[in-house]
C-alpha cells in the first residue's frame, strides 16, 4: 500500500512539472503549431 501512495506523489509532481514546462513554454508551443499548420496549407 505505501509503494502505491509513493507512486501517486511521485506522478502528481510528474504532472505539475509537465503542466508547469508547457505553460512556460506555451510560445514555443504556439510557433510550432503555426509553423506546422503553415507547412500543411502550403502542400
Amino acid at each position: 500500500m505505501e509503494l502505491y501512495l509513493i507512486l501517486k506523489i511521485i506522478f502528481g509532481i510528474g504532472v505539475l512539472i509537465a503542466t508547469y514546462a508547457i505553460i512556460r513554454n506555451l510560445d514555443i508551443i504556439k510557433i510550432i503549431l503555426i509553423y506546422f499548420k503553415d507547412k500543411l496549407l502550403r502542400k
